[in-house]
């Protein structure tokens, strides 16, 4: 029993080896900049009026993706597992977020052709 447990610990060991504590540092200290560049946005840029709404929501939605991106391939382990596991959830994720605007858009939630006119 103890053999199967000693086994179980090392290749727990190596399948995390490739995240060190620095780079969770460095990892968190990104986030955290993100966060505190869209609070600078959300509680000086926007209400000072040096960028429309429409620049807010589209900076804030870039900068939640790249955290996103940071969770996911650090956090969650994905930067570490193979290209095809990889580029299967990225494509995935890429349709699920084309069928909900997709949807929106013919909700009528985005009118997308009031703003061409």
């Amino acid at each position: 029993m103890s053999e199967h447990h000693s086994h179980t610990e090392g290749h727990e060991h190596e399948e995390h080896a490739g995240l060190s504590r620095s780079k969770i540092w460095q990892v968190f200290g990104i986030l955290l900049l993100i966060t505190v560049i869209e609070f600078i946005i959300a509680l000086v840029i926007l209400p000072k009026g040096y960028i429309s709404h429409g620049v807010g929501n589209f900076l804030y939605i870039a900068l939640t993706l790249v955290k996103a991106f940071y969770i996911v391939a650090y956090f969650m382990h994905l930067k570490y597992e193979k290209l095809g596991l990889q580029l299967s959830l990225t494509v995935s994720f890429i349709f699920i977020i084309y069928f909900i605007v997709l949807m929106l858009i013919e909700g009528g939630f985005l009118n997308i052709h009031m703003l061409s006119h």
